[in-house]
């Protein structure tokens, strides 16, 4: 029997109802559940705090409060994967919202296909982070928790790269067989990295 995935649950916060619409029936048409919406900042994070999302779209002005503000609150004691979108594109913006734990922003107007593609994106690159994460605070630092994560990060991601160009899998695939590895072996993510790197371990 093939195993149901849960669908991914996403909160959405856009004052523009035509693009809140569209942006809602983008997501259900791909398997996303929306499990709420609004057109203010500050009945996001009210929302996000009730229905629990896996994944939070803000827009960057709304009223209430802007995408930004409510990315720092919705990020803070929970681990949601949050994307901004935006009319335009400005550096100082970006970074400013990666410092409020964005994990990516998507242009206005944007396609189906950009918007599915950055969906995808954040979710994997979060769930990556997490993981990495979840493995120092269960093994322990060594040393630096930052300088490790920044490592295990960096040895990972040369592996994914290995094991894309070598073995065909997608970026999700080679993660997870990494991760699962891992697992399996009751080792770090890194030691399996550095044996997918070495030839030692291959799927």
């Amino acid at each position: 029997m093939q195993e149901t995935k849960t669908p991914v649950r996403v909160v959405i916060a856009e004052d523009e109802a035509i693009v809140r619409l569209d942006l809602k029936e983008i997501l259900l048409s791909a398997g996303y559940d929306v499990v709420g919406e609004t057109g203010r900042g500050d009945d996001a994070v009210r929302l996000a705090e009730q229905t629990r999302p896996d994944l939070a779209i803000l827009d960057v002005k709304m009223p209430g409060m802007s995408g930004i503000q409510a990315a720092r609150e919705i990020t803070k004691d929970a681990r949601v994967a949050v994307m901004v979108l935006t009319a335009f594109s400005q550096r100082e913006l970006i970074e400013e919202a990666r410092d409020a734990g964005v994990a990516a922003y998507l242009v206005k107007p944007f396609r189906r296909d950009e918007l599915l593609g950055a969906v995808d994106q954040v979710l994997a690159s979060c769930r990556q982070e997490w993981a990495i994460e979840a493995e120092i605070e269960s093994f322990g630092a060594e040393g630096n928790a930052a300088e490790d994560k920044i490592a295990t990060r960096r040895v990972v991601e040369e592996a994914k790269v290995a094991l894309i160009e070598h073995s065909g899998m997608t970026e999700a695939e080679a993660f997870s067989f990494i991760q699962r590895t891992a697992m399996r072996t009751r080792a770090r993510m890194r030691e399996v990295a550095r044996q997918v790197l070495d030839g030692s371990l291959s799927p």
